[in-house]
């Protein structure tokens, strides 16, 4: 494989995956330039995730679509480097729901500052018709089935 077409021009799905790569790799140097510099792969889910509100574990895995275990690891995993808690439900004594931290929640925001700053870049680059476009391109590919889903909810800001 190449990654190249029949007419010489790079692979479509080529390229939107180094772009992710790229967009990945700029989002973990911004936010640990910001002193987060212990981000996991899934952290940015949990902290939009909690951003709406304490969960529990159950909830917290439906909205990612994981197991309740695959939620419970990523939380223990969170919750040791400080950025999410476990809190007693009021309403239910034998629930525990989770927070962010105040460590998450400054997490959370320097991930935001980022999303603004790559999208005001695009802007400035491509113009807001270009960027406009792009986004309707992509939310197209991504099909309405699962931009509905709570896991794709789950990425918005």
């Amino acid at each position: 494989m190449t990654g190249m077409t029949r007419s010489g021009k790079p692979d479509i799905g080529i390229l939107l995956l180094l772009a992710e790569q790229e967009f990945v790799r700029e989002l973990r140097e911004y936010v640990a330039a910001q002193g987060y510099d212990d981000q996991g792969r899934s952290d940015g889910f949990v902290f939009r995730t909690l951003h709406d509100g304490p969960t529990t574990i159950t909830g917290l895995a439906e909205r990612l679509d994981v197991t309740k275990q695959g939620a419970s690891q990523i939380v223990d995993d969170m919750e040791r480097r400080g950025y999410v808690e476990r809190r007693p439900d009021p309403t239910d004594a034998r629930a525990r729901l989770l927070h962010l931290t105040e460590r998450g929640n400054g997490a959370l925001a320097a991930a935001r500052r980022f999303h603004q700053t790559y999208e005001r870049r695009l802007r400035k680059r491509l113009g807001d018709e270009a960027v406009d476009t792009l986004r309707d391109v992509l939310t197209d590919m991504a099909g309405e089935t699962h931009i509905s889903t709570p896991h794709f909810r789950a990425l918005m800001f």
